[in-house]
């Protein structure tokens, strides 16, 4: 897999929390010769805990030592860069603005879908904001693998 690919994938488990991509569950699949990343139910795993989202979403990414993609992910500086210009609030708000009102309401929460996708887009927010934190996180478990 190439540098930047892997970094790319990296970076966007970090950003998400996303646990579930290790060397015993990919979770990475090529169909008709596209790379495709599937299954990202263990991903933003702070919805579990609402209390502490704020929290949560400045804490580095420990779970990356996991990621099968690590070792490759030598470009995750240039990466960072480039996502953190591309995905700026105006472009996350309109991305959880997509999400379905009935994937929002589980009946664990009083808050409305409008409430709830405002946390979900301050999260991402504020990760993207302090990326560095996450990054900063996965270069240096990258350095003992390699």
């Amino acid at each position: 897999m190439r540098t930047r690919l892997a970094s790319e994938i990296v970076w966007l488990d970090c950003l998400l929390t996303n646990v579930d991509r290790t060397p015993r569950n990919t979770n990475m699949l090529i169909w008709n010769k596209e790379l495709w990343l599937i299954d990202h139910g263990a991903a933003l795993y702070f919805h579990h805990s609402w209390e502490n989202w704020e929290e949560q979403a400045r804490r580095p990414f420990v779970q990356v030592k996991d990621h099968v993609l690590l070792p490759q992910a030598a470009g995750l500086d240039g990466v960072d860069t480039d996502f953190r210009s591309i995905l700026s609030a105006g472009r996350i708000r309109s991305i959880v603005s997509l999400i379905p009102e009935e994937w929002l309401l589980t009946g664990s929460t009083t808050e409305s879908p409008d409430e709830i996708r405002q946390v979900y887009a301050r999260f991402l927010e504020t990760r993207i904001a302090s990326s560095e934190i996450f990054v900063k996180e996965a270069k240096h478990v990258r350095e003992s693998l390699v």
